[in-house]
């Protein structure tokens, strides 16, 4: 395993303002998603704000791997049965009862000293079915159960196995294919965040400076989930069930953690 970049204070603080301007986004962007509305006026709106306040998108031009196809847009908006990583454009309207998963990370500031932060939230566009408002309250209780684990001594099998637990007594599933991830120097760092325990994990306990993404993503129906071809980005459920995603960028701190992207 590739080795944990701890942060100093000061580099903590540097996330702490880029937190915030993300969050502020994020708020932004969930009180514009309504019927009729365009993923790609999202995307405009997304990328405005983050330039107006200094930082840079961190997901536009990404690229996981030397030769992988970049990643097209600033902003992620992922629409019912998509659980991650569709790209804003070409521009969908948003249709009234759609679950929409807003999933954003930005560079603050814009220089060689910038660091990263990461976070997601998924919105009712309209009025939406029972059933979607369960499974979108479920995810963000998920997210709640898990950042309660982040304390020194603890380790990220007691996040992954808080997370599955309250996903799987609501009847919904939890995705195996995608994880959380450390945070900061880098887009995605060390150590992987699972969402769920199997045992096959090596355990890596937490430890204050480590700033990791703990990222619940649930499914309504089964949890197998493929990527689209026509973009090569796009994950969503086999099954055509409703997914929904939350986020924050969380840091360890002495006595308990501090969540850098708190809207």
């Amino acid at each position: 395993m590739e080795k944990i970049i701890f942060k100093t204070p000061e580099e903590i603080e540097i996330m702490r303002q880029g937190g915030k301007i993300l969050a502020m986004v994020l708020k932004e962007l969930a009180l514009a998603a309504k019927p009729g509305v365009s993923t790609a006026e999202l995307n405009d709106l997304a990328e405005s704000l983050i330039a107006q306040n200094g930082a840079l998108p961190a997901f536009r031009g990404y690229a996981p791997s030397p030769g992988d196809t970049p990643f097209p847009t600033t902003l992620c908006t992922s629409i019912n049965r998509e659980v991650v990583h569709a790209p804003a454009l070409p521009a969908r309207p948003l249709r009234e009862g759609d679950v929409l998963c807003l999933d954003l990370g930005l560079k603050y500031p814009a220089d060689a000293s910038g660091l990263f932060v990461d976070a997601a939230l998924t919105v009712g566009v309209g009025k939406i079915t029972p059933e979607a408002k369960r499974l979108i309250e479920t995810t963000r209780e998920a997210l709640e159960v898990g950042l309660n684990q982040v304390k020194p001594g603890n380790f990220i099998s007691d996040i992954a196995k808080a997370v599955q637990a309250r996903v799987e007594s609501e009847g919904f599933s939890v995705v195996r294919d995608l994880v959380g991830h450390g945070v900061g120097k880098r887009v995605h760092e060390p150590p992987r965040v699972p969402n769920f325990w199997d045992g096959d994990e090596s355990p890596v306990e937490l430890k204050e400076g480590m700033t990791i993404c703990i990222e619940p993503m649930v499914c309504a129906g089964r949890a197998a989930v493929r990527t689209r071809r026509d973009d090569g980005w796009t994950v969503e459920t086999v099954d055509c069930g409703l997914a929904a995603h939350f986020e924050h960028t969380v840091a360890v701190t002495a006595d308990g953690h501090e969540i850098i992207t708190k809207l």
